[in-house]
């Protein structure tokens, strides 16, 4: 086996275990209570509910976040770098596109995300593996 073929290999064994893993922990998530699921499988929770306006996909949103695997790893965290971030919310993975359209400004949620509204089947840096289902700790701070 040349490689490339164990890399290949390697790759498809992970990402077939990240997404069972994901599957399995989404099944057992979406029955806890406050937690919802939307039709396209995003699930959230929420833990302050804002009053403010809520964005649409063309805004550019400023977040304070902080993302996990389901394993509990941190992979990206603006508040450990303690400055929120700011981006437009059409350029973003789909599961941030779709949950913060349903957040008031000032709401912080929980958004458990399904590979198909993450990075899907790719590696995304060092910690991201195929297949990974994303927590995320989102508070929406300012709207544009």
């Amino acid at each position: 086996m040349s490689l490339a073929d164990k890399l290949f290999k390697m790759n498809s064994d992970k990402s077939a275990a990240n997404l069972k893993a994901g599957e399995d922990f989404l099944a057992a998530n979406k029955q806890k209570p406050g937690v919802t699921e939307t039709a396209s499988g995003l699930q959230y929770e929420v833990i302050t509910q804002g009053d403010g306006p809520k964005p649409t996909a063309f805004n550019t949103v400023t977040c304070h976040y902080h993302g996990t695997l389901i394993n509990g790893t941190i992979f990206d965290s603006s508040v450990q770098r303690g400055r929120p971030a700011s981006f437009p919310l059409n350029q973003v993975i789909s599961g941030w596109t779709e949950g913060l359209q349903l957040m008031p400004q000032g709401s912080k949620w929980r958004f458990f995300i399904p590979p198909s509204l993450g990075y899907g089947n790719r590696q995304v840096g060092p910690t991201i593996g195929p297949n990974s289902t994303l927590i995320f700790e989102v508070e929406l701070i300012d709207i544009n």
